[in-house]
């Protein structure tokens, strides 16, 4: 599955897009449904605190799961998408965490980036109505509940945004300062990800690091 990886190109940083396993997108869920539904282990892995977006719930995701489900799908793909970006091999991947995002309407993530040297995310539920208003709006602007990732200004033969309209099963990698800010939407549904950070081979991340 992991060798599926496309790596995009729309401005200076690489972004690579790649589709979690079926079966792993029904593990995460099923874990989060148990750990929602505990009203003590709601309150145990509360991740809110930490993080910037306005949103109904941020969990963070137990150790234990993560190394037993998450851990060698998010290794792969980040080999992957390193060696189709740079040509190069990691020898290290170190998970610093693990959270999911539980948003529902009018809710948003403000612009931000993250920590270690690789991010991502990745998308188990996305309400069926995304986007059918926009069509009443000005400029027909299909942004709800998307993402934007920013980097440096528009100029000419330039772009500054990337936008990408989330599916069930989507994944992008991208590297940790790349700026980036999801949409509120108008939709009952829950619009549920999961993001982490991890690093990687100091020699490869810092590109200003002396041999």
């Amino acid at each position: 599955m992991t060798n599926n990886v496309n790596v995009l190109t729309p401005f200076g940083p690489r972004i690579a897009k790649l589709k979690i396993p079926k079966n792993l997108i029904k593990k995460i869920n099923k874990e989060i449904d148990r750990i929602v539904n505990n009203q003590n282990l709601s309150k145990k892995f509360d991740y809110s605190k930490k993080l910037v977006g306005q949103v109904s719930q941020e969990i963070q995701l137990p150790k234990s799961f993560i190394n037993k489900n998450l851990k060698s799908f998010l290794h792969k793909a980040t080999k992957s998408y390193i060696e189709k970006a740079m040509n190069k091999k990691i020898t290290k991947f170190k998970i610093n965490n693990v959270w999911i995002v539980r948003q529902f309407e009018n809710e948003y993530n403000p612009i931000h980036y993250h920590d270690g040297h690789i991010s991502g995310a990745g998308y188990l539920k996305v309400p069926k109505t995304l986007n059918e208003d926009a069509r009443t709006h000005k400029h027909n602007l299909k942004t709800h509940g998307t993402i934007d990732f920013i980097h440096g200004s528009r100029s000419f033969l330039n772009k500054c945004i990337y936008n990408h309209q989330p599916k069930v099963g989507d994944m992008l990698l991208f590297p940790n300062y790349l700026m980036h800010t999801v949409y509120p939407f108008q939709s009952h549904e829950e619009r549920r990800s999961f993001s982490f950070n991890a690093e990687i081979d100091e020699k490869i991340a810092n590109v200003f690091k002396h041999e």
